[in-house]
């Protein structure tokens, strides 16, 4: 699976309409709000706080049964049927609500550039999300369906190279396709994955298929709430890193120029690994003793030193699925930890992200409230990584599914590694500043160099193997 974003995905050319179930708020019935929930619905009602899922649909796919089945899914997961509001003091809260079924909306092509027939599409789809997807909507979630436009070029007069790549497209595939989104506040991308999956079950009609949500994301919440305090030498730890960065989470080593307020996103997908080369750096990974998370890290901290002079130092977001009840549950199951990785060693930096990993299980409240929270500044740095093969949840390859982010302005950087079957690519979101493009620019590069010597590195200790073995 590949992470993009809504002003890079490849979408077909065709009808596109959307659906949402309706949803009835209870104030009766409040629910507790997690830390990143109270974050991120505070910040306020905007555009681009959501994610999203794109996907193939089965052949035939009517509107009809992808309303049936959105609707059961909905039904299925707790976070889905709540809905954020504010008390009379401006705090975040939020509370259930009872869903019903919705209606379809259709939403016709703007053709901003004379044939462009794919910016359309993604702007359109953009456009929807970001007005109905926001914290604060009721319901902050909604299913788009594509259905292809099956014409061939000869029954286009006006067709252009750019509408004649996607005819081309949707003729050899005229499979339905569906964008589900929601407000980050419910889902992490974990979730999307239960999302699809279920969609995809209730479509296919067979009940047997379907894993129902054993506890909404609400209970953990209270659970996660519930545990024990952090003892003293994880609060320690978390002071050694911010009082590091002055206080603050750690952010991007070098200039990104003025970023006091936050500027639009540049957004870079590169390609560093394929399957043969991520195996090889999996298997040198494993040589070393360590997992290829680690390796990965040390690449970081030797890019970090090599362009910047400094420490790889970030936020590093975790999951906190910790149990298997939670497997087959939708909701926001991401919490921020950091990492310090001064020694590129990579037996070293597995025990850092051991250490990251002890820092995000335990509430962030308490531990932050020194702080008044979240001590965020701009130019925070973060960077996740995310192995798709060890999901419990996967999706089959012809779906052609996607992780589709929303476009917006940003002050900081932040970096994805996704792992799957196909290799290693890594995603890049950063402010559109001239210092930024530079300086983040550069260090992608040291990054990817450093990335791909290990793997090259593995491949030639393999080879010298099989000459000598030869030999004897």
């Amino acid at each position: 699976m590949r992470l993009t974003n809504v002003t890079r995905v490849v979408l077909p050319r065709g009808r596109v309409g959307s659906y949402a179930v309706r949803i009835a708020p209870d104030e009766t019935r409040p629910l507790p709000v997690s830390f990143d929930q109270g974050r991120h619905v505070g910040a306020g009602d905007r555009a681009g706080s959501w994610m999203s899922i794109a996907l193939r649909l089965p052949h035939g796919t009517t509107r009809d049964a992808v309303a049936r089945a959105w609707n059961d899914v909905v039904a299925a997961h707790g976070t889905l049927r709540s809905v954020f509001s504010r008390n009379v003091a401006g705090g975040v809260r939020l509370h259930e609500g009872a869903a019903s079924a919705g209606e379809w909306s259709e939403h016709p092509l703007r053709h901003t550039d004379a044939g462009d027939v794919d910016g359309a599409v993604r702007e359109t789809i953009r456009r929807v999300f970001d007005t109905e997807c926001r914290p604060f909507a009721a319901p902050s979630h909604r299913i788009v369906l594509i259905e292809p436009d099956t014409r061939t070029d000869t029954e286009t007069d006006t067709a252009t190279a750019t509408d004649t790549a996607t005819d081309a497209r949707s003729v050899a595939d005229p499979r339905p396709l569906a964008v589900i989104a929601a407000d980050h506040a419910h889902v992490d991308m974990w979730s999307l994955l239960v999302l699809a999956r279920d969609l995809l079950a209730r479509l296919g009609g067979d009940p047997a298929s379907v894993v129902a949500e054993r506890e909404p994301f609400a209970a953990h919440t209270r659970a996660l709430a519930e545990r024990d305090p952090a003892p003293a030498e994880i609060h320690a730890a978390w002071r050694e890193i911010l009082d590091a960065e002055g206080g603050v989470m750690p952010r991007f080593p070098l200039p990104l120029g003025d970023v006091s307020t936050p500027r639009p996103e540049v957004v870079e997908v590169r390609d560093v690994l394929d399957a043969a080369e991520l195996a090889a750096f999996t298997a040198h990974a494993e040589a070393a003793g360590v997992r290829a998370t680690a390796l990965a890290l040390s690449a970081l901290a030797r890019a970090c030193d090599e362009v910047a002079g400094a420490p790889l130092r970030a936020v590093f977001p975790v999951h906190s699925r910790y149990e298997e009840r939670w497997h087959d549950a939708v909701g926001w199951f991401i919490t921020n930890s950091v990492i310090a990785c001064a020694d590129p060693d990579p037996r070293a930096c597995a025990a850092s992200l051991r250490l990251s990993l002890a820092l995000g299980s335990h509430p962030l409240a308490p531990i932050l409230a020194p702080w008044g929270g979240m001590p965020q500044a701009p130019g925070m740095f973060a960077l996740s990584w995310l192995d798709v093969r060890r999901l419990p949840v996967r999706l089959a390859r012809d779906t052609e599914a996607q992780w589709v982010s929303a476009s917006i302005e940003t002050d900081g950087v932040m970096i994805w590694f996704v792992v799957g079957d196909d290799g290693l690519h890594l995603r890049c979101r950063y402010p559109d500043t001239a210092e930024a493009l530079q300086n983040v620019g550069r260090w992608l590069d040291a990054v990817e160099r450093a990335v791909r010597a290990e793997a090259a590195t593995a491949g030639d200790t393999a080879a010298r193997g099989e000459r000598v073995a030869a030999r004897g």
